[in-house]
């Protein structure tokens, strides 16, 4: 099954959907608050900007030619407001440049006349800018600052507050609604490596995570059950397969006359006895502890009992120093099965095998390969060899096995935390390749 091009963690997608949704309601309520409560605010400055025009043209409109020079010097000085005469040569930019300053423009006409201009700039000077006439004269009534400072005014800082605000409460519901999920994913993972003691809790105040970490723990127990009840079985099995094996082995030492016929019968006995212990290192792995372990000298020890010329070579290149993390014991039951594998199989009709183990470093990860000389597989079934009691075709599988050697390799592997890639070499041969963490 093909995954997703764009695949995200279940915290992260609630994350980004409670960020967007908060976001999105932060921006709302921004433009909530403008249209309730800056336009009316700003409609109210338009209509204590027309209060000043008509007390500018009351002012202005009593009083004489003399005077009203004097009265338009005095607004001349004011910081605030200022009243210039208005001339026919006057440069002039119109305010109504938006929905909302079209809306303040018809409110300033309706307060002061149809007549009544509103712009944003006069002779290139910003300003909200109001002309009026009087008894035939012009007058400009400019008020200080940019249009824009009067009419929206906007708090980006705020903004910013809420957003980051949203992004940090987004991040913890997405946490408490995502733990129940994140330990029950771990306990799952801890039943699936062999942990059947894993509990939930089941006090928990929500009723439907309640209930799965009630079900969980139910299918816990019977998992601890059957895995103990298969335990007791298997260790039965085999007590009471090699102990007749025993007897049958004794009793043909003793009572064949003849040395072949007895050697032949003493391997057969043999053989049976390694395939009983195939199989209960399949169905009852032992307990791991990882630690650092020294790779060359665990692959010397393990290629000791190998060392018969007449049946298998082992030539190791590796470096005295490089430690991976894994368990012992079960690493080198990997290493024996790869290297009886290669003893059966990896060789011609009157060869012994000959077997390469050298290995490289790739970021975290140290790949160890080990590859013999033999006729190789058919593609087409590569990828079964390590399904239990699989064969492939007779070119391998000159000698009696159980057909659960790679099998066994695979689990090791998969419990140790690594990775298994198995193909055919170039110019020939059977090359597994085993990625483990590296350790320091």
């Amino acid at each position: 099954m093909s995954r997703p091009h764009l695949a995200l963690n279940l915290f992260w997608r609630t994350f980004a959907l409670l960020a967007l949704l908060l976001a999105g309601g932060v921006l709302a309520w921004q433009q909530t608050f403008k249209v309730l409560e800056a336009e009316p605010r700003a409609l109210e400055s338009a209509r204590q900007l027309a209060g000043l025009v008509n007390l500018s043209r009351v002012a202005l409109g009593n009083t004489d030619s003399i005077n009203r020079v004097a009265v338009l010097s005095s607004l001349a000085r004011s910081k605030t407001v200022q009243v210039r005469v208005a001339e026919s040569v006057d440069r002039w930019q119109p305010y109504d440049m938006s929905p909302f300053a079209e809306q303040l423009a018809a409110q300033l006409r309706s307060q002061l006349g149809p007549d009544t201009l509103v712009a944003r700039s006069v002779n290139g000077e910003a300003g909200l800018w109001v002309r009026f006439g009087i008894g035939g004269d012009g007058y400009w009534l400019q008020t200080s600052g940019a249009p824009s400072s009067v009419v929206m005014p906007t708090h980006w800082w705020w903004i910013v507050i809420a957003l980051t605000a949203t992004a940090l409460g987004s991040a913890a519901i997405a946490s408490l609604i995502n733990q129940p999920l994140r330990d029950l994913s771990v306990a799952a993972h801890r039943i699936r490596e062999g942990e059947y003691d894993s509990r939930l809790d089941e006090t928990t105040r929500t009723s439907e995570i309640r209930d799965v970490n009630m079900g969980f723990n139910r299918m816990a127990r019977e998992l601890a059950k059957m895995e103990e009840d298969r335990t007791v079985m298997l260790a039965g099995i085999s007590h009471d397969l090699r102990t007749p094996l025993a007897r049958l082995r004794l009793e043909a030492e003793m009572s064949v006359p003849d040395e072949q016929a007895r050697q032949f019968m003493a391997q057969d006995i043999d053989q049976l006895d390694a395939i009983i212990q195939k199989f209960m290192d399949y169905a009852r792995p032992s307990e791991l502890k990882l630690e650092p372990i020294v790779l060359a000298e665990l692959i010397e020890r393990e290629a000791k009992g190998f060392r018969d010329p007449q049946q298998i070579r082992i030539h190791i290149e590796l470096p005295l120093d490089l430690k991976v993390w894994a368990d012992e014991t079960e690493l080198g039951r990997v290493l024996l099965n790869l290297f009886e594998n290669a003893r059966r199989y990896g060789h011609g009709p009157d060869d012994g095998a000959y077997v390469e183990v050298r290995c490289s470093v790739s970021g975290p990860w140290v790949c160890v390969q080990v590859r013999d000389f033999g006729p190789g597989v058919p593609p087409d079934k590569l990828s079964r060899l390590t399904t239990p009691f699989f064969r492939g075709d007779a070119a391998r599988t000159a000698a009696n096995g159980a057909g659960l050697g790679l099998a066994i390799v695979e689990k090791s592997v998969q419990r140790l935390g690594g990775q298994l890639e198995i193909t055919n070499a170039l110019g020939g041969g059977l090359s597994t390749v085993i990625r483990l963490q590296k350790a320091t």
